[in-house]
């Protein structure tokens, strides 16, 4: 079992950066890829940021929508995964959930989600 904490989220002015943090704890070793995933009011959960248990960076997969913009990271060491997001815009308001995917696509795990609010 694996349990996923994030934190970082609040209310930031548009063009504004925050960081988001996830930590992960439990069985550790059976977490392949993690994620970051947002969902706004009326809207399905989408994709905003995946990166391999190598953690390599420049090969993170990232929506078109925050390219250039987020960037996601991984420390194994520590057991977190983060999601830097900068120039951020209103579009951006979302509750973000940090994810986290077993070896062969499965199990996935969900975080409680933290709320991102870009507003002036």
């Amino acid at each position: 079992q694996v349990q996923l904490v994030e934190s970082g989220g609040g209310l930031v002015q548009p063009g504004g950066s925050l960081r988001l943090s996830c930590i992960v704890s439990g069985s550790i070793v059976s977490v392949a890829t993690m994620g970051w995933y947002r969902q706004a009011p009326g809207q399905q959960r989408e994709l905003v940021a995946t990166i391999t248990r190598r953690g390599i960076t420049k090969y993170a997969n990232y929506a078109d929508s925050v390219k250039g913009r987020f960037t996601i990271s991984r420390d194994n060491a520590k057991n977190t995964a983060d999601l830097q997001m900068n120039s951020l815009k209103p579009e951006d308001t979302a509750v973000y959930y940090c994810n986290a995917v077993g070896w062969g696509g499965s199990p996935i795990y969900w975080g409680q989600g933290t709320q991102v609010t870009v507003s002036s």
